[in-house]
């Protein structure tokens, strides 16, 4: 009976402790999942090693709506007239041999994948800031761009302006756009500015693409007048902004951590309830 006794007591107290080694593996799993480590999944932004060049964010702030700029028809117009809906901003330069271009055509793409109806739930403008540049050469990109969308897509939801060096350095001042010349080229950071109907700053997406739910959200927001990453309560906690990688970004390693803890413990649940069943039984045949 003392053997048997020391056995089952043996047998008990190592599956208690397996039993807290994985209750103790589920929790350290639970928190890792939650709280990564922020640098494995950051993004470097480049421009910002480059003096004078790069985007001081200016969330919240108006873009002043007096300005005056071409439109490719070579009409001026300010750009209140333009921005009375969320609007996409891509400050660019439209001779520029490679990002301006690869900017502007993956938007085109985006544009084409986006559900909400464009000139009605918003709009695009693209301002150059050369100043050397013309409404002709705005107007060619443009119908180059337009091109690119596949799906039907009023002309006049997206504007392709130009203006002189006076006014696009206020603008680019107002959203925190610093660029350089260099030459007849620019140096310049590579993003795209949301507004909202009344010309505020509500995000900035950094890169060349641009995933369509982004831009969803962004327009969203922007329709709102909300300068924040969240939508509601169940896309704040699956979808967040990244302030780091510039985009929205489903939490998946929160959600599989919350998953994994739940099995888990459920799982260490059913151990122990299984062994207070089986115990008894152990007891009473002996």
């Amino acid at each position: 009976m003392g053997i048997l006794l020391k056995g089952y007591s043996t047998h008990s107290k190592g599956e208690a402790g397996h039993s807290r080694a994985l209750l103790f593996l589920g929790y350290l799993l639970f928190f890792s999942l939650i709280f990564p480590q922020p640098g494995l999944y950051s993004h470097v932004d480049h421009s910002k090693d480059q003096k004078g060049i790069g985007i001081d964010e200016k969330l919240g702030q108006i873009i002043p709506l007096d300005l005056t700029f071409q439109e490719e028809t070579n009409h001026s117009v300010p750009l209140k007239k333009l921005i009375d809906r969320p609007t996409i901003l891509a400050l660019v330069y439209y001779s520029c041999p490679d990002v301006c271009s690869f900017l502007l055509h993956n938007l085109a793409g985006t544009l084409n994948q986006l559900p909400a109806e464009p000139g009605k739930e918003y709009g695009v403008v693209a301002i150059s800031f050369d100043e050397t540049e013309k409404p002709e050469l705005a107007r060619e990109k443009k119908k180059l761009y337009l091109s690119m969308i596949e799906k039907p897509f009023p002309e006049d939801a997206w504007r392709f302006l130009t203006g002189d060096q006076e006014n696009i350095q206020k603008l680019a001042d107002s959203v925190g756009f610093r660029f350089k010349r260099e030459g007849k080229a620019f140096q310049h950071p590579v993003a795209i500015i949301i507004l909202s109907p009344d010309g505020k700053v509500t995000r900035y997406l950094y890169g060349m693409e641009f995933l369509p739910f982004d831009m969803k959200m962004a327009i969203l927001e922007a329709s709102e007048g909300r300068v924040g990453p969240t939508i509601s309560k169940v896309l704040r906690f699956c979808f967040s902004y990244d302030p780091k990688g510039r985009k929205y970004v489903f939490n998946t390693l929160k959600v599989a951590g919350i998953v994994t803890f739940v099995c888990g413990f459920a799982f260490i649940l059913f151990l122990v309830f299984k062994s207070r069943r089986r115990h008894p039984e152990e007891r009473s045949s002996e």
